[in-house]
């Protein structure tokens, strides 16, 4: 399976800084993948999925500020 990475802008995060996968960010469909997981981008700006690999991150000069 080739690891993907997907870019994200700070308002593609939940106002927790998380994001879900699988994400239709990434073109996964819920029902054709594993179960959904949280992954908590806003912390360190990247999360990485333990089922498919996916990275998740935060593009260049994107910050998450926790909603404030």
């Amino acid at each position: 399976m080739t690891q993907a990475t997907i870019e994200l802008l700070a308002n593609d995060l939940n106002h927790q800084g998380g994001v879900y996968c699988p994400s239709p960010l990434a073109g996964m469909k819920t029902w054709d993948t594993h179960p959904k997981v949280y992954l908590d981008v806003g912390r360190s700006g990247e999360a990485k999925c333990p089922y498919c690999s996916t990275i998740y991150k935060l593009k260049a000069g994107e910050r998450f500020d926790g909603g404030h």
